[in-house]
């Protein structure tokens, strides 16, 4: 779909009585979606255009830019706040005034990127490219896109005069992907007051988007109300090696080796929570055939192995049912021509809510079952520990009516007849911060992602022109339909 610039100014456009006669009733005019549409596309290119990588650029200068913006729509100023522990890495919090009856909701979302290079890309990573109905840049999807999204439905609610029966707090935050100082948890120890709020939308929720669509069309509506926690372990072999033409059998790549085989070829026990149970019962309706009746089953019964082990084939499905742990980098040796001294391999792993990080890192010792290989913990500042923190995975955000109800009536407005699943997030988001801090928290996007066609923190990411465009309007009307109550 092209992008949508109005031709003429929205004054001009809503000069018709049927324009004004929608304007009165508070439904928008085409010309004021439009309107919000180009902002929406403003916003986007500006923010893509801003380097917030970790290693050079600077999450202030985006915070900045989007400040100005509410600066001269009239917020006032003790609402605008650009605030942070480093000089790169600032977040902005934005607050528009409700009549208070209820308490705020808080949006968040990152500024920040990961790394891009230009010789890898086909486009210039840091310029907004559209092409062939696609938007290409760093963070497009992930998560520039909403965060213009965003800000754009705050901006033009606004512009409208809205009073919602809630406060409508915006958090843009620094180094959700990397680096020294993120911004959620930086605000919830040391500026709680301004985030406050009864709970929270993360348009992170599923890495930018909400809607999974094949060939375009959507199929399902993921309202992510739980997530994973991160856990990287070190597995090491060391011995005291020797010269190459005389091979020993305790070869420090082959133990190491053999531990990993063991840990692929183990699953852990299917447990589902109060979100995933919701998630099969819902899915299985959209569902047919085999996978729709296993899904079923095992909502009746997670022990059943034939159906797990059907399940289990798609990975997306295996990572709902169970905590994963798989390898991800691996070292060995020191010189072409001497047995290895040393061999050490990094196993991530994303835990299921309930469980701790230490009680994982006794199960991977066990699953191992050899002393010769050592298993530490890894900390997200890299520091490796011979124990893992007891912290354990959150559990899952209650499904919350004033939350759902409002959100399931807008996606059928938006998308008739397209399911809203509750989901578990297998990722890691800034949701693990709000959820700690007792703000109950759920992913909700409205833009839509091919099963085969995610390409957050690759090369060439991109999200449909489409999928943006719709995504901004119906962020504005659940937003509307959130604080109406």
């Amino acid at each position: 779909m092209p992008r949508r610039t109005p031709r003429f100014p929205v004054a001009a456009l809503c000069a018709t009585l049927l324009c004004a006669a929608a304007l009165a009733a508070g439904r928008p005019g085409d010309g004021a979606q439009a309107a919000s549409d180009d902002l929406a596309h403003q916003i986007f290119k500006q923010l893509i255009e801003i380097n917030t990588t970790d290693s050079v650029g600077s999450v202030t200068a985006a915070a900045e830019a989007v400040a100005q913006r509410f600066r001269a729509a009239g917020f006032p100023a003790a609402d605008v706040s650009v605030l942070g522990p480093d000089a790169r890495k600032k977040n902005l919090v934005v607050r528009l005034r409700g009549t208070g009856e209820r308490k705020p909701v808080l949006l968040i979302g990152h500024l920040d990127v990961v790394e891009a290079r230009r010789e890898d890309w086909s486009t210039d990573p840091f310029k907004l490219t559209e092409k062939d109905g696609y938007f290409y840049g760093r963070g497009t999807l992930d998560m520039k896109s909403g965060d213009a999204i965003m800000t754009a439905a705050l901006l033009r609610l606004k512009q409208e005069g809205y009073r919602g029966s809630r406060d409508i707090i915006l958090a843009l935050t620094a180094d959700e992907e990397d680096g020294c100082c993120n911004g959620v948890e930086w605000l919830v120890h040391n500026h709680r007051e301004l985030i406050a709020a009864e709970f929270a939308l993360n348009h992170d929720g599923l890495v930018g988007y909400s809607i999974t669509s094949e060939h375009g069309v959507p199929q399902e509506f993921a309202f992510s109300a739980t997530e994973k926690m991160y856990g990287d372990y070190q597995l090491t072999v060391t011995n005291s090696g020797g010269h190459s033409s005389l091979p020993r059998a305790d070869n420090a790549i082959y133990q190491l080796a053999e531990g990993l085989l063991r840990i692929g070829r183990y699953s852990f026990p299917v447990e589902l929570n109060e979100v995933t149970r919701a998630y099969f019962e819902r899915t299985a309706k959209a569902r047919s055939g085999e996978v729709a009746a296993d899904m079923r089953v095992i909502v009746r019964n997670p022990g059943d192995a034939p159906a797990v082990a059907r399940l289990s084939r798609e990975p997306d499905l295996n990572a709902l049912m169970r905590t994963t742990c798989v390898a991800t980098r691996l070292e060995g040796g020191h010189s072409n021509n001497a047995l290895p001294q040393r061999a050490t391999a990094v196993v991530n792993c994303r835990i299921l809510p309930g469980h701790s990080k230490e009680e994982v890192r006794q199960q991977l010792i066990r699953v191992l079952d050899d002393p010769a290989i050592a298993v530490r913990y890894v900390a997200d500042d890299g520091a490796v520990s011979d124990s893992a923190p007891e912290q354990r995975a959150l559990a899952p955000s209650a499904l919350l009516p004033q939350v759902l109800e409002p959100l399931e009536s807008t996606v059928a407005a938006t998308w008739p007849g397209l399911p809203v699943v509750p989901f578990m997030n297998a990722s890691a988001t800034d949701g693990i911060h709000t959820r700690a801090a007792g703000i109950p928290t759920y992913g909700v996007a409205g833009i839509a992602v091919d099963r085969d066609d995610m390409h957050a923190h690759g090369r060439d990411e991109r999200v449909r022109v489409a999928a943006f465009y719709r995504g901004n309007e119906f962020f504005y009307r659940y937003l509307k339909a959130l604080t109406a109550q």
